[in-house]
């Protein structure tokens, strides 16, 4: 039997791989972002493992109920499914630090960029982290990447273009990589 891969890309979920509309409330505010089927499935064409981590702290701020959460991952590997795109998982931080009352209200070890999500997943599929790269529109993505020794990716969809434009002066380190999409950041990330 083939070894199990030991990489993978952790993709962001929202203004990565959906259209970043502040909190998702509503199913009906949900949209794969154009390239996302298409860089899941060159994922996993390539033999890794595709996987999401996202910081979904609208429960603790009171914006959706929890189980929106949950209700939103279904959309999202049933839209990815639709276009022949498999995720293998995805890992949730619903935490805030100071807002909200417990089991939200936790200042947790999974919130990004803090490494709990990717730790527990390469537990979980027994990769090697620094064989990895996380993708994401936010500059706490890449700092994700780089507390594990991953590669780090930012994307200008979603958050991505302006925290390049108005913050990179002020990153204690750059990404390894700028792409337009989650897509052009496969690509790389595979090359």
């Amino acid at each position: 039997m083939p070894e199990a891969p030991r990489r993978a890309i952790f993709f962001d979920r929202d203004g990565t791989l959906n259209e970043e509309v502040g909190y998702i409330n509503h199913l009906s505010r949900f949209r794969l972002l154009p390239m996302a089927a298409a860089a899941v499935r060159a994922v996993k064409a390539a033999g890794w493992r595709a996987i999401v981590v996202t910081n979904q702290a609208g429960a603790a701020r009171g914006y959706f109920p929890g189980w929106m959460i949950d209700a939103v991952h279904e959309r999202l590997r049933e839209d990815l499914a639709a276009a022949g795109a498999e995720l293998d998982a995805v890992y949730v931080c619903p935490h805030h630090p100071t807002v909200g009352e417990p089991p939200y209200r936790l200042d947790c070890a999974c919130r990004k960029p803090k490494p709990g999500l990717l730790l527990q997943a390469a537990q979980d599929f027994g990769l090697d982290l620094t064989q990895c790269v996380v993708i994401g529109d936010r500059y706490s993505d890449v700092q994700l990447a780089h507390r594990v020794g991953a590669r780090g990716v930012l994307v200008l969809t979603g958050y991505g273009r302006g925290e390049y434009e108005h913050y990179r002066d002020g990153w204690l380190r750059q990404p390894d990589f700028i792409a337009e999409d989650a897509l052009a950041a496969v690509v790389w990330a595979l090359a």
